[in-house]
């Protein structure tokens, strides 16, 4: 364990000391060693400053300093130095006794035994005891009968009063423990009540629009029948009749469709019912008060805009998690064409700005452009890019710039920085000045010359389209494995690193971050933002997890995916956050809830040689996601190179 280290004679004086026992719990305090218990004895002018007992048999030095002889003996044997000033001292030869000072030390001896006669001897707690013992073992045979009996009467009835204190401070202890678990259970019960009469109140508004529907159905219904016998009336009763049927067949085809679609989502909605009611009281939370000058619990509308708003943001989670159930496959492409490549891992895809082109990129050192309606349209899942680029190395990110739509910019192994011109295919500029490996780079959407990178060197790095060098530097304490701009800010950024931590920044004020979210258990392995206020999170620690700016606390941990040692894709579209799991998995979770609401498992890659394993000991997982921005598309990539295009329905 580091300490502070200490000052030469303090040194000398602790290893010039001798080891000395401590005194028993019976021996009198007042003396120790002939050094009093009080202040001024433990400070008096007769302690050896290397041993701090009593000078004994005193010896000065030349330098005029005195101690025990003993004491000093011994470290001038180890140093031959003075252990209060250091001065030189060639040997014993060199120091000479000190007869007044022990003439005065053996006064004070004196006086301190005197002292020590007149003070009464320490007992230990256990004397009593042994003091009566001993009374009981001696005098027990000069004891009459009547002795015995008065004895015995006293410690009968010491013992009863004993007992009942003993009794009573169990039974107050037992008080307090039923006294705070009471406060506790009208506590739960006031805010249970409360959370009942808010239920029933928004039961009773849900039955207000239910009728409301009902009725305005029904209207509806006697308007169409209205017309049906008006257009009987005017001779067109087979037309109609033909029409009736069609309508019936129909309407039944419908009526059994919603059935079905119902009694699915409410399926769905009873496996996540204890995430949708933390939901419901959070959203809900504002509108829990408490009437406290009659004493009754009550849920009383604060005001009846923010009543409606709570229970519609709810609905809207509900609407939002009920309207996909699953995820269906639109397209399969490769991002390797060469059989005979084992390293086929999908570092990143993302979508230009237009949703019309998307790049993969990965280990094979290529980025490849695609046409997503050609893709979609293509009957054959064989797929050709628009256009391929080869870099240098191994590219861990890619991202579209927001405003030129050919421009895409790049990260790779060596720590190198480039952007692309897609129309071309050719580098339009290249950064160098990362140390290690670069992870991540962002393009800023509001400045959109503006580029951020970050590295395994502890740096975020900026960099501008108009200049050859970078424009500013983010110190960071540990590799830096993610970056991303706010969407809709052009100097706020937020980054992962090593550290388990995701850091929000200013870039007008790059001493100190706006704020540090802590929570991961691991290294954050990708950022995103969902709007312009929250961000999503992923780690190695198999969790994902949700921040807002103005508060340092998590929101809400999204578990369920597998995620230990892998960089696994993260991307959102706003409300639904996609990430990849280690099991060869997509997973799909939706803001408001803890679960994954569905996965898709991607089909294992086996070589000849590896026909005869089971799925989970191929070692494959999904390696990068991307939303296509306003739609229900995600396309998810594994590590061998198998992208998928998937559609949520």
């Amino acid at each position: 364990m580091a300490s502070s280290r200490p000052s030469s004679s303090q040194g000398l004086a602790h290893i010039a000391t001798p080891q000395r026992h401590r005194p028993s719990k019976r021996q009198h305090p007042s003396v120790l060693n002939g050094i009093g218990g009080s202040f001024e004895d433990k400070t008096n002018d007769f302690l050896c400053p290397i041993c701090f007992e009593l000078i004994d048999e005193a010896h000065i030095t030349k330098c005029g300093h005195t101690f025990c002889f003993a004491c000093i003996a011994r470290s001038l044997e180890t140093y031959g130095r003075c252990p209060k000033c250091s001065a030189v001292i060639s040997g014993p030869d060199h120091i000479f006794p000190n007869f007044l000072l022990n003439e005065l030390i053996s006064k004070h001896k004196m006086q301190l035994k005197r002292k020590m006669e007149l003070t009464p001897s320490y007992e230990s707690p256990d004397a009593p005891v042994d003091n009566l013992r001993q009374f009981l073992a001696s005098e027990s045979e000069n004891l009459t009968l009547p002795d015995v009996n008065v004895i015995l009467e006293v410690l009968t009835q010491r013992k009863h009063i004993l007992e009942a204190e003993t009794c009573v401070a169990q039974n107050r202890l037992l008080y307090q423990f039923l006294e705070h678990l009471l406060n506790q259970k009208k506590t739960q019960l006031t805010l249970l009540t409360r959370e009942v009469d808010l239920i029933e109140k928004d039961l009773k508004d849900v039955e207000v629009i239910l009728k409301d529907a009902d009725a305005r159905r029904s209207e509806l219904e006697d308007n169409c029948k209205l017309v049906e016998s008006e257009v009987k009336q005017a001779g067109g009763g087979d037309i109609l009749q033909k029409d009736e049927e069609e309508s019936f067949n129909g309407s039944k085809k419908t009526t059994e469709s919603t059935v079905n679609t119902i009694s699915l989502c409410r399926k769905r909605m009873h496996a996540h019912f204890d995430d949708f009611v933390q939901c419901y009281l959070s959203v809900r939370a504002s509108d829990l008060l408490f009437n406290k000058s009659d004493g009754k619990s009550s849920a009383v509308e604060s005001s009846s805009g923010s009543s409606s708003s709570g229970l519609d943001l709810f609905r809207e989670n509900l609407v939002k998690f009920s309207r996909y159930s699953s995820l269906r496959p639109l397209a399969t492409l490769n991002y390797s064409s060469d059989i005979f490549n084992n390293s086929t891992i999908v570092s990143s895809i993302e979508f230009d700005k237009d949703n019309e082109l998307f790049a993969i990129a990965g280990v094979t050192k290529r980025i490849k452009v695609f046409d997503y309606a050609s893709v979609i349209r293509d009957v054959v899942d064989i797929h050709y890019p628009s256009i391929e680029m080869v870099s240098s190395s191994k590219i861990s990110c890619v991202s579209w710039n927001s405003y030129h739509k050919s421009t895409l910019a790049s990260s790779d192994y060596e720590g190198s920085v480039t952007v692309w011109d897609v129309s071309t295919g050719q580098r339009t500029k290249t950064f160098q000045e990362h140390e290690k490996r670069c992870w991540s780079v962002d393009f800023n959407d509001v400045d959109t010359r503006l580029i951020a990178s970050g590295s395994d060197d502890a740096r975020v790095k900026l960099w501008s389209l108009n200049m050859e060098h970078s424009v500013a530097s983010l110190e960071a304490k540990a590799n830096v494995c993610c970056v991303k701009f706010n969407p809709r800010s052009s100097c706020h950024l937020a980054f992962g690193s090593a550290d388990h931590c995701v850091h929000y920044y200013d870039l007008r004020y790059m001493k100190e971050a706006l704020c540090i979210f802590k929570g991961h258990r691991k290294a954050v392995s990708y950022v995103k933002f969902l709007n312009r206020e929250d961000i999503v999170s992923a780690s190695t620690d198999s969790q994902l997890k949700l921040w807002n700016i103005n508060s340092s606390h998590c929101l809400r941990s999204f578990v369920g995916h597998i995620n230990e040692k892998n960089f696994v894709g993260l991307a959102t579209n706003g409300d639904y956050v996609a990430c990849g799991s280690e099991n060869n998995s997509l997973y799909v979770y939706y803001k408001g809830l803890s679960k994954q609401i569905f996965s898709f498992k991607f089909d294992a890659v086996r070589s000849v040689l590896e026909k005869d394993k089971k799925d989970e000991d191929v070692n494959e997982f999904v390696s990068a996601v991307c939303w296509r921005q306003h739609s229900n598309v995600v396309v998810a990539a594994n590590s061998q190179g198998i992208i998928k295009i998937l559609e949520l329905c």
